[in-house]
């Protein structure tokens, strides 16, 4: 199979009828010249060793050799082989709380965005496995569906943010079930959860929504972000002069790591729980459990493996130009006075 990697620059063919109409042109303008100069006999013994035919014949190797290289630079390409591709991989949802807790900098520079480059890195390291982003706070919303895209798990993870849930809140519960009806779960692949928060839940029963999860094989596991310690919330994390949020008597609100909610929650699903912080995200500890889950086909192409084969147009271009090069308007003088056919009269 032939194909073109760069077919556009075959356009360029066009120019050659243009070009053979210009040396048209100019051909018949010289011979109108020479013809006003007297007879054809008398023209040809004043100029013996001009030649109207070279002409002619460096233009044709001047036009082919443009013919190649415009067909070389379009890369012209040659299937050689076709293969299999066949992918194994799992499912995963990430679960990122986005509630304004997750301003916080105890880690740096927030929680939340030292989730998003721990996720980024994740990213990173998958290949086969399909990737699914939900975000929440109040309420629960697909981010991104399941999908190989990783690309646009990038492009989509770096829109978010903590404004994009108007509904304030942690609602855990809501997310894995959210999760639980994103899954596809006739294509057989294992499936697994990965709940990014700072665990302060007080919208639902998220340990029966992770035990609901565990029940359909799917492992629930919670990276907590933050620290027991806690830290004041941000109003406007890129100010560092607009001050603190407060509750409604006026104090500081201080956000901490509930690391017991965490804890439950991974326990009830059948994962892990890991504490992320400053210089470990927690995620590898995670994919190390996630990776035991059952890996199933997820995808199968054939595509044909091309070789391209520009060079060789390449090459007949600058034989060409070689030659055209060498070929001379003017007639060899020498080779002209040999006349090996003609018969001497005695």
């Amino acid at each position: 199979m032939l194909r073109f990697a760069h077919i556009n620059i075959l356009w360029g063919l066009l120019a050659i009828p243009v070009l053979l109409l210009l040396f048209l042109v100019v051909s018949r303008w010289k011979r109108k010249a020479v013809a006003s100069l007297g007879e054809k006999a008398v023209v040809k013994l004043m100029m013996p060793q001009v030649s109207f035919s070279r002409p002619w014949l460096k233009f044709i190797f001047f036009l082919v050799a443009y013919a190649s290289l415009i067909v070389g630079m379009a890369d012209p390409q040659l299937g050689s082989k076709t293969e299999e591709v066949k992918r194994k991989g799992a499912d995963l949802m990430i679960l990122l709380d986005v509630s304004n807790s997750m301003l916080a900098q105890d880690l740096v520079p927030s929680r939340l965005e030292s989730a998003k480059r721990a996720i980024a890195q994740l990213i990173d390291k998958l290949h086969d496995d399909r990737l699914g982003i939900i975000v929440f706070a109040g309420e629960a919303y697909v981010q991104l569906p399941v999908t190989t895209d990783y690309s646009a798990a990038k492009l989509f993870l770096n829109t978010i943010n903590t404004n994009m849930v108007p509904t304030q809140g942690t609602a855990i519960g809501a997310a894995i079930d959210l999760g639980m009806k994103s899954f596809d779960f006739k294509n057989g692949t294992g499936k697994a959860m990965i709940i990014i928060t700072d665990g302060e839940n007080h919208e639902d029963d998220a340990v029966k929504a992770a035990a609901a999860a565990k029940s359909r094989d799917v492992s629930v596991n919670v990276i907590g972000v933050g620290s027991a310690e806690g830290a004041p919330i941000p109003t406007d994390p890129d100010n560092k002069g607009a001050g603190y949020r407060n509750d409604n008597d006026g104090k500081q609100v201080i956000s901490k790591l509930n690391e017991d909610m965490g804890k439950e929650i991974a326990a009830a699903g059948n994962g892990v729980y890991v504490r992320a912080n400053n210089t470990n995200s927690g995620l590898d500890i995670v994919m190390n459990q996630i990776t035991k889950v059952q890996r199933k086909l997820v995808d199968s192409k054939s595509f044909k493996d091309y070789e391209d084969r520009f060079q060789f147009f390449l090459a007949i271009t600058l034989v060409l130009l070689v030659i055209e090069f060498f070929i001379s308007n003017r007639k060899n003088m020498r080779l002209s006075g040999l006349k090996l056919f003609e018969v001497k009269k005695s």
